[in-house]
């Protein structure tokens, strides 16, 4: 029986996704403010996207959208989100599961995600975390003695390698 790993890769990009929420859900019930519009990168093909069938064949495994100017009804919960766009001078609803995003954009302050995880279940081989080394162990301190100092800076110091050298 395989042992259960703590799947930190899992865990860091869910609270990736939760930045994605917020400023869609913040966007959803305030507007753009300012100068700020998203670039969001989904894949078309994930379980529970919804998006006409022309763009599914015209983008069979990622599609890019943009709010910027021109979106209506954005809709946010804690698994999706939902919007109305143009396309071919045409209103479209889609619905995207936070899950199918592979990446989030505010280019007006050059902040930027990228999502790799697959869907539960799904493995992708560039997604296996790489093991770490353990980490190398402190060597205990005496508990009567003071901490030692933090050592100097020692920015700008040159290093002779003549010591490293065999003779």
């Amino acid at each position: 029986m395989a042992r259960p790993t703590l799947r930190y890769d899992k865990m860091v990009e869910n609270a990736l996704r939760s930045v994605v929420r917020d400023a869609l859900t913040l966007t959803a019930e305030h507007g753009l403010p300012g100068a700020h519009h998203f670039y969001i990168t989904f894949r078309t093909a994930y379980p529970g996207v919804e998006i006409p069938d022309y763009l599914s064949a015209q983008y069979p495994h990622e599609m890019t959208i943009v709010l910027e100017h021109q979106f209506w009804g954005l809709e946010v919960d804690e698994h999706q989100f939902s919007v109305t766009l143009s396309f071919r001078n045409q209103a479209e609803r889609l619905v995207v599961p936070l899950a199918a995003v592979t990446a989030f954009a505010d280019p007006s302050v050059k902040f930027g995600l990228e999502f790799r995880s697959e869907p539960d279940g799904v493995e992708a081989a560039s997604d296996a975390p790489t093991p770490l080394p353990p980490p190398e162990r402190a060597q205990q301190q005496d508990d009567s003695s003071e901490p030692d100092p933090p050592p100097p800076d020692k920015a700008g110091e040159v290093v002779k390698l003549d010591a490293f050298r065999k003779k």
